[in-house]
């Protein structure tokens, strides 16, 4: 089998119609969006690899709308009605709450007391009286009747209301969640849009892929103006009832009666309604990956979601690997793995193109992490960090900013951006004093730390020097746990992550530490760990270890 990872350019390893050089890719043409470095600087370009000495708009395929003005979100979630369907004591109990715009769910158990959850906030219990069988009864009497999936909605709406049944058959919960329409999310991926990709979102359970798709179904269909069918297998995207909620624009909706034959609805679209777009939620079955390849090979643009907190849970699951091109073992010749200086003769490499060249992964509501997805599983069945996109919303502006950040330092950049001041939060011109601050700082800490592992390095052992804190090193193998943990506990808040995102810094360039990207394949350093970078001290000390154990 061809080795996938090679020297072949990054552009001959895309999948056949995507754009030579994406203008997602490259932040100067990332509409409505401020490219800056981890640091806050300006970037040139984000795209790693070579680049090409082509004017900037040749790269692109087809011309990239511009974005609108930065705006606010926008919620609608017709609250009253998801209320009017609960025990009439609680319904009142949340009219007036003050929590009331971040109310996710109410979750109703026989014998149980009812339980309100909020996001970012503790869940509160309604009252001290438990759920009578009644009330159950009466509020599933309330909804549409439940499918095979044990799901109905109140028509109109976006609600949800999910049951809990007995071995009977019998109603004995319901979790009645709030579906809300919220526009100002696609700013943080209109350029992808524009572009035609294939995107996938992943994400952990109400961090908000749904309402996501939602509003990209509207802005493809009313402001891009393409055709958009919708695969709505528990009427989540458009809503309960045969008319499909207005957050969806002109889309048009195919329900799909049961949840098991949603990869042939998937089909159907694709065959009787002439898409140019395909939008479908919660992809988790094998049929339903091979499904959104053979819409990926009719040239139809697929948007989709899957559970999932990272890109490495779709790499190591085989019902759904073939998403991002599917893993396979190959057995490389003699000169192939000395050219590469691999330690094995058996490697993992990508099995073919994927059916999503950008993967985004949700970490919060208003902080995306975008995937050149070809590059990125070369680069983590390598055993090596990608770099990625990290974009970032203001929730009061609307202000979308790029961030070409190494996968490994995605939240330590999160956290530091917010902790420096340099988050999209402040306005454009403090936003570029604490972007320069930022840069300044990181500098400095880089610049301290080196010289502390020089300076313990070049010490006799013993002596202040080779022991202050993390200048602590044990021989030439590794900075000392134990002195470097003394020191970081006596750190501010923002000084320990700055120092933190050092660390990996190093770790990636001069082999003082080698921590292991979350999730990663590589072999590396654990959490509290550190790797010996050379030197032979540690290996005599593990072998006197091992000769006074075997002596004991």
């Amino acid at each position: 089998m061809r080795s996938l990872t090679s020297s072949t350019p990054a552009s001959a390893r895309r999948a056949p119609g995507l754009l030579p050089a994406p203008a997602w890719r490259n932040p100067r043409r990332c509409a409505g969006t401020r490219p800056r470095s981890a640091a806050g600087l300006e970037l040139q370009d984000l795209a790693p690899g070579p680049r090409s000495s082509a004017p900037a708009a040749a790269d692109v395929a087809a011309p990239v709308a511009p974005a609108p003005p930065a705006a606010p979100l926008v919620v609608e979630d017709d609250l009253d009605e998801l209320l009017a369907v609960l025990p009439p004591d609680l319904g009142a109990a949340l009219v007036g709450h003050p929590l009331r715009g971040q109310l996710i769910e109410v979750v109703l158990d026989l014998g149980r007391r009812p339980e309100a959850r909020f996001q970012g906030a503790a869940a509160e219990l309604l009252r001290d009286a438990p759920v009578a069988r009644d009330e159950l009864e009466a509020a599933a009497a309330a909804v549409a009747p439940f499918g095979s999936d044990n799901r109905a909605g109140i028509a109109g709406t976006l609600h949800r209301i999910s049951a809990l049944r007995s071995r009977k058959g019998a109603v004995v919960g319901l979790t009645c969640r709030v579906g809300r329409a919220v526009s100002g999310h696609v700013g943080l991926i209109r350029d992808v849009l524009a572009a035609n990709v294939p995107v996938l979102f992943l994400g952990r359970p109400g961090v908000g892929k749904t309402t996501a798709i939602r509003e990209i179904a509207r802005t493809l269909s009313d402001e891009l103006r393409q055709r958009v069918v919708v695969v709505d297998t528990s009427s989540e995207i458009g809503g309960d009832g045969d008319v499909p909620h207005h957050a969806i624009g002109a889309a048009r909706r195919m329900q799909v009666a049961d949840a098991t034959r949603q990869h042939h609805v998937m089909i159907e679209a694709v065959e009787n309604h002439m898409p140019q777009v395909v939008i479908v939620d919660e992809i988790g079955t094998e049929a339903e990956a091979t499904a959104c390849r053979t819409i990926a090979e009719r040239g139809v643009t697929l948007i989709g979601t899957a559970h999932g907190c990272f890109l490495e849970n779709l790499i190591k699951n085989p019902t759904l690997s073939d998403l991002v091109g599917g893993v396979a073992s190959v057995t490389l010749g003699d000169d192939e793995a000395r050219a590469r200086g691999a330690g094995r003769k058996s490697v993992l490499e990508r099995r073919g193109p994927p059916s999503f060249p950008v993967v985004v992964e949700m970490r919060d509501r208003g902080a995306w992490v975008a995937h050149d997805t070809a590059e990125s599983v070369d680069a983590l069945l390598a055993g090596k960090v990608p770099k990625v996109q990290l974009r970032l919303r203001d929730a009061a502006s609307g202000e979308v900013t790029c961030l070409e950040v190494a996968y490994d330092q995605v939240e330590a950049q999160m956290v530091a951006q917010l902790a420096h001041g340099a988050s999209p939060n402040a306005s454009a011109d403090g936003a570029e004093r604490a972007a320069a601050g930022a840069a300044a700082a990181n500098a400095a800490s880089i610049d301290e730390l080196l010289e502390g592992v020089l300076r313990g390095a070049s010490s006799p052992p013993g002596s202040p020097a080779a022991s202050a804190s993390l200048d602590s090193l044990d021989g030439l193998d590794c900075i000392d746990p134990a002195a470097w943990l003394a020191r970081f506990k006596g750190l501010s808040e923002a000084d320990a992550l700055q120092e933190l995102a050092v660390l990996k810094h190093l770790g990636g360039q001069a082999g003082v530490l080698r921590p292991r990207a979350h999730g990663g394949f590589a072999g590396g350093a654990t959490v509290g760990a550190a790797v010996a970078s050379g030197g032979g001290g540690g290996k005599k000390k593990r072998r006197a270890t091992r000769a006074s154990a075997r002596r004991g």
